[in-house]
């Protein structure tokens, strides 16, 4: 083989068996493709796309292109993928309360990717948490506390490592077939036994329509299970924020008013309830996705979601005490200044996109790679949908590192506002479900 002939098959759209696509993943991860042929075959993939068994075998070549854990544990491993959005915090409740129902949960997360932003920005907002480990601590902290949520190692799906950043500077990001492969590529390796898929649909997402989201929600489906991974997705509500807060600490914060119970975001705590049910039922820790709901509610209620969180925290360099003292522990902005409408009115749709961005602008995410993040800087308190915005209300409040930015992301988040007369009908939090 050679990956000459693999590229012309994929760009005329022959079939390509396993053992090529096996071949070249392996390639990628050794250096034996050139950047120049990784970004052929991309663009080929995007033009002709892939068949199910394609995009399965291109999924397994890639998982397998590194390590691939194993466990020997007396509960079920199991995790949660989102394919982004705006105020998405579920993974820092969800993870918690998964363990707390007696799963084990070795989540491999991302950073901020657009305007979207990252689980392992957010976590890196709490003082001395650290999100690189090596494989053998994911293990024995998975095994003792029953989560961690971290990055991925330089040992796990190396493939997908370097075709995402081929994919990132040859305009092949949006192919279907390769976010599908990315995303569990490294998902798998992780050694899963079940896995539910939150994809995002709306302004804050990187789906817009119901029609793009359940694409990609089938593709996922299809090529997890046929990797031999039980996988449900569930199409969520991203047109306005999940929480009030865009941002890291400030998204922390709703984390853990949620976990502490005392300023329940009830969109959060639904959305990590019906994920979680699901979850649940695959892995055999509930008789069905509804009484699943039950117990993820239960670890809530009980403080049993907290106490994992504050133990994950612990042992990955956090402080002892940030379940007890995490608003000493947080950073906060110097500035913080409301967003106004001199006008006011009824909320009648929220460019999501955009209050992401601002988030960016304002240093809470990345324009470069390589930038440095401030965790303190974000948007709070943002009005939903529907909601009566009297004149001179906030719409939000943006924190700041100075006054300069704080009066240009106030300009950008007014911007994203459309506000009315009339009451406009507020999509439900789950759109479908996607079992196969």
């Amino acid at each position: 083989m050679d990956a000459r002939g693999i590229i012309a098959k994929a760009r005329d759209g022959a079939p390509l068996s396993a053992d090529e696509l096996g071949w070249f993943a392996r390639g990628l991860a050794s250096g034996g493709v050139t950047d120049a042929q990784a970004g052929a075959f991309a663009m080929a993939v995007l033009l002709n796309g892939l068949t199910t068994p394609e995009r399965v075998g291109l999924t397994r070549a890639m998982r397998d292109s590194g390590k691939v854990l194993d466990w020997d544990l007396p509960g079920p491993v199991l995790d949660k993928h989102s394919s982004g959005g705006i105020g998405d915090c579920v993974s820092l409740v969800l993870a918690p309360a998964l363990a707390a129902c007696g799963a084990y949960v070795p989540m491999i997360s991302g950073r901020g990717l657009g305007h979207t932003g990252g689980t392992l920005d957010k976590l890196e907002a709490i003082p001395g948490y650290r999100t690189q480990i090596g494989i053998s601590q994911l293990k024995s902290i998975t095994a003792e506390i029953g989560c961690a949520i971290v990055g991925a190692s330089a040992d796990i799906a190396p493939a997908d490592r370097r075709l995402y950043a081929v994919r990132d500077v040859s305009a092949t990001v949006e192919s279907i077939d390769l976010i599908t492969a990315s995303i569990l590529s490294k998902k798998l390796a992780a050694g899963l036994e079940a896995l539910v898929l939150d994809v995002e649909v709306g302004s804050g997402a990187f789906m817009k329509t119901l029609d793009e989201a359940e694409d990609l929600a089938r593709a996922l489906v299809e090529t997890a299970q046929g990797a031999g991974c039980m996988t449900t997705a569930l199409i969520t509500d991203m047109s306005q924020p999940l929480v009030g807060a865009a941002g890291n600490a400030l998204e922390i914060i709703e984390v853990m008013e949620t976990l502490t119970g005392t300023g329940v975001t009830p969109a959060l705590w639904d959305i990590t309830c019906a994920l979680g049910g699901e979850v649940l039922a695959l892995g055999g820790l509930a008789d069905d996705a509804a009484d699943g709901a039950r117990r993820i509610a239960q670890a809530l209620e009980s403080g049993e979601a907290a106490l994992k969180f504050g133990e994950m925290v612990a042992e990955l360099g956090g402080p002892l005490d940030f379940v007890e003292r995490w608003p000493d522990r947080l950073p906060a902005a110097p500035v913080i200044q409301e967003v106004v409408d001199d006008e006011g009115g009824i909320v009648q749709a929220i460019d999501g996109e955009a209050l992401g961005l601002a988030v960016v602008a304002l240093g809470g995410g990345r324009r470069r790679e390589g930038d440095r993040i401030n965790p303190s800087v974000g948007l709070s308190e943002i009005a939903g949908l529907g909601e009566d915005i009297g004149a001179g209300q906030p719409l939000a409040l943006v924190h700041a590192s100075c006054e300069e930015d704080a009066e240009a992301a106030a300009a950008a988040v007014l911007a994203a506002f459309r506000l009315g007369d009339s009451v406009p009908e507020i999509p439900p939090l789950v759109h479908q479900r996607i079992m196969r």
